[in-house]
């Protein structure tokens, strides 16, 4: 949604349709056809109570049978492409870019692949970076070094500034801040932290208000549940006397940040590289509940001097106090303004690139069963002038 909205701001000629993986290949899920349920929504579920370990214990079986069902999967994308033939495809999804890199060159020869990392690195193997002939959109050094040192061609690896958030998040705010802190019953002058996990909340949001309430630090929430209604229940039935305000899922994000101070979160590169967009030192915590995949965003955190990363968020309090103290904070916001992330315009100018330049063809890929005949075409392909773009998403939050 972010890069369609940074098409649409730029009024590139362009058609873009948001499609969403799931739909295409929903009936191959073997979770659903056992439960009833999206594989995916049990991955959200398991996150909405806590259970980050889950995701990355389940992973190498997730990705035997992606492999299991990936000769299925191609052929339903190579029958999608074959009716609505894009002119090129981004992909914003990990896990499953074999299977779209080897379906579109089988219905689409010539048209391009474009995949964005939406991590900061990728989590080898077969997570982001494939051993293929596409482009990869990499929001870190860390991420070229990891698409290069696989062998993938330095002119189809890109170098963005960071990770593509929407164009709201570099939207001027000239609203008045103490007046707007006082409309939501917060006090101007004492600084304010916002707490948010995912459109789902945790319930560790819970923990981390009653420590800083008990700790007795100069400090008020934002506490931001999402469609969580029972944690926003239990946040506002908890006796600490920390003033807060709580809210349920909201649409403003951005004015939230705005009244803000600083960031606590999980360490999804997301959230965070919003709240640094929003020139908000931020505080994560890096366990073996972390998922493996936001591991590495804790270090990049760290490198860039833009904020904390505590073992357990049991250690909230010190951190916050640590945070507040004046020069700290000051070299925290130091270091953000220097971020200057624009990735997401970055983006539609290399998409752009890929479309204007020549390309050649080369792959080697099976085209059936029976014959294991083999594809080996080298040729030159310009793009059309009016081009359909497909990005490619899923509904993991």
């Amino acid at each position: 949604m972010a890069l369609a909205e940074a098409v649409r701001i730029e009024k590139r000629p362009w058609k873009v349709e948001l499609i969403n993986l799931q739909h295409i290949l929903g009936h191959l899920d073997f979770v659903r056809k056992a439960t009833g349920v999206y594989s995916q929504d049990v991955y959200n579920w398991s996150l909405r109570r806590g259970w980050t370990q889950a995701p990355s214990r389940v992973l190498p079986a997730m990705h035997g049978i992606i492999r299991l069902l990936h000769p299925r999967m191609v052929k339903e994308l190579c029958d999608f492409w074959s009716i609505h033939r894009p002119d090129l495809v981004v992909s914003v999804i990990p896990h499953f870019n074999r299977a779209l890199y080897e379906s579109v060159s089988i219905a689409l020869p010539g048209t391009p692949l474009v995949t964005v990392l939406t991590d900061i690195a990728d989590h080898p193997p077969h997570f982001w970076i494939e051993r293929q002939n596409q482009h990869f959109i990499c929001g870190s050094d860390r991420a070229v070094t990891q698409a290069l040192g696989i062998g993938v061609p330095p002119d189809h690896v890109w170098r963005v500034s960071g990770m593509p958030i929407h164009p709201r998040f570099y939207n001027p705010i000239h609203s008045d801040r103490a007046a707007e802190r006082q409309r939501h019953g917060l006090d101007p002058d004492v600084p304010t932290g916002l707490v948010l996990f995912g459109g789902y909340g945790s319930s560790v949001m819970l923990d981390i208000m009653e420590r800083l309430s008990r700790a007795s630090l100069p400090v008020q929430l934002l506490l931001l549940c999402g469609r969580n209604k029972e944690l926003a229940a239990a946040l506002a039935k908890s006796p600490a006397r920390i003033r807060r305000v709580i809210r349920t899922f909201v649409d403003d994000v951005t004015g939230y940040m705005h009244l803000s101070d600083f960031f606590i979160g999980k360490p999804g590169p997301g959230c965070v590289t919003e709240a640094l967009a929003m020139k908000l030192p931020v505080i994560v915590e890096r366990n073996y509940r972390t998922m493996v995949q936001e591991r590495y965003n804790c270090d990049w955190l760290q490198e860039q001097g833009a904020g904390i990363v505590v073992p357990s968020f049991a250690k909230i309090a010190p951190a916050v106090a640590k945070l507040l103290d004046p020069a700290i904070y000051h070299g925290f916001r130091e270091r953000i303004e220097m971020l200057n992330n624009r990735a997401v315009f970055e983006i539609i100018d290399i998409v752009e690139k890929i479309l204007s330049s020549p390309r050649v063809l080369h792959y080697d890929l099976p085209l059936n069963k029976k014959t294991n005949s083999m594809i080996r075409m080298a040729t030159t392909i310009t793009s059309s002038t009016k081009v359909r773009a497909w990005w490619n998403s899923s509904t993991i939050d």
